[in-house]
């Protein structure tokens, strides 16, 4: 788990792809390797797909460019969580991985830090769905 103050390098906003590659960034910089971006099928969407040792992750990228509405973690819906598991299933049987590795489910939520700068606050959440 972590969280984290990244900046925003000269943005004066993030967009959706901005968001997921400082999400990235900062996985990566706690050791987890990538396997995979932005898996889609019928099921669903995997923002991120990485390693974690030898545990496979399935990553949700949550980002609020702004607090007014509410922040990032609250955005993690029941239904949201039902189609990410939908879509690792079909991301591990289409891969054959469904008896040999195991896995997990996070979520990054990224929001903008509450002081006036062009800084944003990442919260790593580990096993989203347990």
């Amino acid at each position: 788990m972590g969280t984290g103050i990244f900046p925003s390098s000269k943005l004066k906003r993030l967009n959706g792809t901005e968001a997921e590659q400082l999400a990235l960034a900062f996985l990566q910089s706690k050791g987890l390797v990538l396997v995979a971006k932005n898996f889609r099928t019928r099921r669903g969407e995997i923002d991120l797909i990485m390693l974690d040792n030898k545990v496979l992750v399935f990553i949700e990228v949550r980002f609020r460019s702004s607090v007014n509405f509410g922040s990032a973690e609250e955005s993690i819906t029941v239904q949201k969580c039902q189609r990410l598991s939908s879509a690792a299933q079909a991301y591990m049987q289409r891969e054959g991985l469904t008896e040999k590795v195991s896995a997990r489910f996070d979520a990054v939520a990224i929001s903008p830090d509450r002081q006036p700068t062009k800084e944003y606050c990442i919260n790593w959440i580990q096993n989203i769905l347990q």
